[in-house]
């Protein structure tokens, strides 16, 4: 037994060595350009070389996640959530490394197949760093505020943008395998997306959400040319809608859930601008005060009760039943990361005091056809 123990300590030491190692390592960014123009020959030589590139890039980012992990303020490091997000990291580092290097088709399927498996994997990080984060806060002394913890902060947006960058290259070499792929679809990226079309399912899904926990829902009144269409990650904008919807879904509700007058629509709008598409998401909600408007983009600030507060146990199997972004407040931090990851951003402006008081959320998409600057 003692020298079982020996052994696994030195594979770990050996272990956290090169991860220290490919963790210095200089990163290579990829433009959606490139993407874009690679990615629309799926040859059999080009998923090799897209495959060999993955091989070497891949533990590079995956050791440097695993590192930060490592070294978190205030003891984050040491909550059980984190250690288990840590021991993901350093799984999928030890899977790449010990992948033989890709010289022919029947390699790169392997490897396409472990990457896959890889992605799998780190579904339930956020909701799982989220549970990390809660064990913090649980245990801090109250007086300490979300101000006082701008490390965490910037870990995390930096954390979540890398994952961001990671899924990124991998669900694009993946898809670009599909045998049937839809029609102007270059891996994850529409070359001709309709963001008129995406809002609207992304509108409905929200709407369910809401039916779900309230019994009903506001309309949402979609504005906009449903025949304009520009590259980008349909994904990417589905997720940043339904989370602004949502939450202007939600504060209609709750505003005129005891009142006697109709719930107003919440109000999207699509504009086509000359150098981003915008996506206004309206609401007559009640606005938020202007003292937690710092708050709102913040890993420790949500409006919303929390579902993690009754969870404080889980594992990742029982991670996968809480629906992604919901109430844990990371909503719109991450909503504003993704948009960010291909230059755009998201702005939110709030006004109380009136009986149309409400929030209006501006959501910048940057076009992507010339962006030649590498993703994060």
């Amino acid at each position: 037994m003692a020298a079982k123990k020996v052994h696994e300590s030195l594979i770990c030491k050996g272990l956290m060595e090169e991860v220290q190692r490919w963790g210095g390592m200089k990163q290579t960014g990829v433009s959606l350009r490139y993407m874009m123009e690679f990615g629309s020959r799926p040859t059999d030589r080009n998923l090799l070389i897209s495959s060999q590139f993955l091989h070497k890039e891949l533990p590079i980012r995956i050791a440097r996640r695993a590192i930060d992990l490592q070294n978190l303020p205030y003891g984050l490091s040491l909550k059980p959530a984190v250690l288990k997000v840590r021991d993901w990291y350093l799984e999928s580092f030890r899977d790449l490394r010990s992948f033989p290097d890709i010289k022919n088709k029947n390699d790169e399927r392997e490897f396409t197949q472990m990457i896959k498996m890889i992605k799998v994997r780190h579904n339930n990080v956020v909701p799982m760093m989220a549970l990390g984060v809660q064990q913090l806060k649980k245990d801090l002394n109250p007086k300490v505020g979300y101000q006082d913890l701008g490390e965490i902060h910037q870990f995390l947006d930096r954390f979540y943008m890398s994952r961001i960058g990671i899924r990124m290259l991998i669900g694009q070499h993946v898809a670009l395998h599909d045998p049937n792929p839809l029609p102007d679809c270059i891996g994850y990226i529409h070359t001709k997306m309709s963001p008129v079309e995406v809002a609207r399912n992304a509108s409905e899904d929200a709407r369910c959400v809401c039916f779900r926990e309230y019994g009903s829902a506001p309309e949402v009144s979609i504005y906009g040319d449903p025949n304009f269409t520009f590259p980008y990650v349909p994904t990417h904008l589905q997720l940043m809608v339904f989370e602004l919807v949502k939450n202007s879904l939600r504060a209609v509700q709750e505003r005129y859930m005891d009142s006697d007058k109709v719930a107003p629509p919440v109000r999207l709008i699509v504009a086509d601008g000359l150098e981003d598409v915008t996506i206004k998401v309206s609401d007559e909600g009640g606005g938020i005060p202007r003292s937690g408007l710092p708050k709102i983009f913040t890993y420790l600030y949500s409006t919303a009760r929390n579902p993690l507060d009754e969870l404080s146990d889980l594992g990742a199997t029982e991670l996968a039943t809480v629906s992604p972004l919901a109430g844990y407040g990371y909503g719109l931090p991450i909503s504003r990361l993704y948009a960010r990851y291909f230059g755009g951003d998201l702005q939110i402006i709030s006004m109380e005091g009136y009986d149309f008081a409400g929030t209006d959320a501006y959501l910048h998409l940057s076009r992507l056809c010339d962006s030649q600057e590498p993703l994060p």
